[in-house]
């Protein structure tokens, strides 16, 4: 399993929205904003209000596979954009303790396989 360097990390914990992609079983992909917690274990924890109901829950459940990306704009003049990209197993799991207050007992779970980041020193992407 990847890890996150501290620098990723502490950006993760500031952000609360980032954006899901999967692949149904047609191979089409589909991406969607997703909440997510990095957990200490260093997976990463992604719930909904009715999770299991929806279409990358299956997909997941189906693929095993799924890509997170977490990104902002830290200013616009300069344009200067930063991020983490992270691609991984991911697991499609029911009845387990919501990840937050109001959220189902449903969550997928990413074992990242690899992890990226960029802009988060204030530095271009590569």
């Amino acid at each position: 399993m990847a890890s996150f360097t501290q620098q990723q990390l502490d950006y993760l914990a500031s952000q609360r929205l980032g954006r899901l992609a999967t692949v149904d079983a047609h191979g089409a992909p589909q991406n969607n904003p997703v909440g997510f917690l990095v957990q200490d274990d260093g997976t990463i924890v992604i719930g909904g209000y009715n999770l299991g109901a929806t279409r990358k829950f299956r997909n997941v459940a189906r693929s095993g596979r799924a890509a997170l990306v977490v990104d902002d704009l830290a200013s616009v003049d300069p344009w200067r954009v930063r991020g983490v990209e992270v691609r991984g197993r991911a697991e499609a799991l029911a009845d387990v303790a919501p990840p937050r207050p109001g959220t189902s007992r449903e969550q997928i779970r990413i074992h990242p396989d690899w992890v990226y980041g960029w802009g988060l020193n204030g530095e271009a992407p590569a």
